[in-house]
């Protein structure tokens, strides 16, 4: 039997390609591949679980590490499940199906410990994991991909007729897209709107110049498919109305429970002001304004402030205001005392740049409350708060995203 043949890029050292190797997995990363050593030289391999010794073959071989397919599990963990989802290794939309929930929550928080000290040597107790009502069915949005048509040239032979793929990525690469007819982390609503959003999109197929992405919104007015339309959410007492296609997260029923933590770390040591930056539509200001005597929200997102102003309004919210705030004068309308004013940040994933947190230093909120959907841009914020006089009070990791990798992080902070 022959080698297979190495791709053209293939690096020979350490190991040949599909080399086979049979190594102990330590510790899970942060993109949720096992990772173990076999010599010492670090080996990761998707869908390994800490514990379990196995077999891989690689695939890679990088300048500090190889990236191996797991093949057989010689000793599997106590914590292995059955996934619920068939393409559960194929699709690469979940990394942890096969680990059990508590595995999932523990990890997590161990993960978001790790990345503290790593990144910012900040050495701080982690809170158990805030774990989802719902392990699965929970997710209220899915936006599935679909491939450009595949049309002949001039004078090319056609190819047998398949079906498009409707899905997500192909576990491990980043053209490929994999048929997913049904996804177990979305609600059970999408799922039933689903095939006939997969059946539109392919009776169009032939019309279709590029591909694309489709939108399934579940909201209190159904699922919904057009990007463009308003849609209601409720947390609490408070309805939101916003655009389908617009942010809002994605886990309706852990959401009430995140915005009462962040609240009531927010509202303590005589704070009367909140200020909400990256407020979005509204939601921490607006679930918030009853225990403040004033909120302002600030966002750079014009359409967000509009939305954010009206649910304000549907609400008989008078006490809140929010304003476009401008990078280099962020805070620039809001003139609350800094010693009698809390601070809720929630930025995306890139986390807040350097000019934000020098003017959120200036205003000197005394209590600061930082919602992350990435620890480690959130780690390095915090390196930064620390170095300007406050100090961490408490780290609690919410699981938002059962099933994968993602980790929601409240870090809470006091100036002085």
């Amino acid at each position: 039997m022959t080698s297979p043949q190495a791709p053209k890029n293939f690096k020979p050292e350490p190991f040949a390609y599909h080399e086979e190797l049979e190594l102990r997995v330590d510790t899970l990363t942060n993109l949720g591949s096992g990772l173990g050593r076999v010599n010492g030289w670090v080996v990761m391999v998707p869908f390994a679980l800490p514990g379990e010794r196995v077999r891989v073959r690689v695939y890679r071989n990088h300048k500090q590490h190889s990236d191996a397919d797991l093949l057989e599990i010689i000793e599997p963990s106590p914590e292995r499940v059955d996934p619920l989802c068939p393409l559960f290794g194929t699709c690469g939309g979940c990394q942890y199906q096969h680990m059990s929930y508590a595995a999932q929550r523990e990890w997590k928080r161990q993960q978001v410990s790790e990345l503290l000290v790593r990144l910012a040597g900040i050495t701080h107790p982690v809170n158990p994991t805030h774990g989802s009502p719902r392990e699965y069915h929970y997710r209220s949005k899915l936006t599935p991909h679909y491939p450009k048509p595949f049309k002949p040239k001039p004078g090319e032979a056609a190819t047998p007729k398949r079906e498009m793929p409707i899905g997500f990525l192909h576990q491990g690469q980043r053209n490929r897209i994999v048929d997913v007819p049904a996804c177990p982390i979305a609600t059970e609503a999408i799922n039933e709107a689903l095939p006939t959003e997969r059946k539109r999109i392919r009776e169009r197929s032939a019309k279709l110049k590029k591909g694309g992405t489709l939108l399934l919104r579940h909201t209190l007015d159904g699922v919904t498919t057009d990007n463009n339309a308003s849609v209601t959410e409720k947390i609490g007492p408070v309805v939101f109305q916003f655009l389908a296609g617009d942010f809002f997260q994605n886990n309706p029923f852990i959401l009430p429970e995140l915005v009462d933590f962040v609240m009531e770390r927010a509202c303590i040591d005589g704070v009367r002001y909140l200020v909400d930056a990256y407020c979005g539509v509204g939601v921490f200001a607006l679930c918030g304004a009853r225990r403040f005597e004033r909120v302002a929200g600030v966002e750079v997102n014009a359409s967000a402030v509009k939305w954010a102003n009206a649910n304000a309004a549907i609400n008989g919210i008078k006490n809140a205001e929010f304003y476009i705030g401008e990078a280099e004068s962020i805070f620039s309308a809001i003139n609350f005392p800094g010693d009698e004013t809390a601070m809720i940040i929630d930025p995306p994933r890139a986390g807040c740049d350097e000019a934000f947190i020098r003017q959120l230093l200036a205003l000197g909120p005394r209590r600061v409350v930082y919602v992350s959907c990435d620890p480690s841009t959130q780690a390095r914020d915090l390196k930064m708060l620390l170095t300007g006089g406050y100090t961490l009070e408490e780290v609690q990791p919410f699981d938002l995203f059962p099933q994968t990798r993602h980790i929601e992080n409240v870090a809470v902070l006091r100036l002085g």
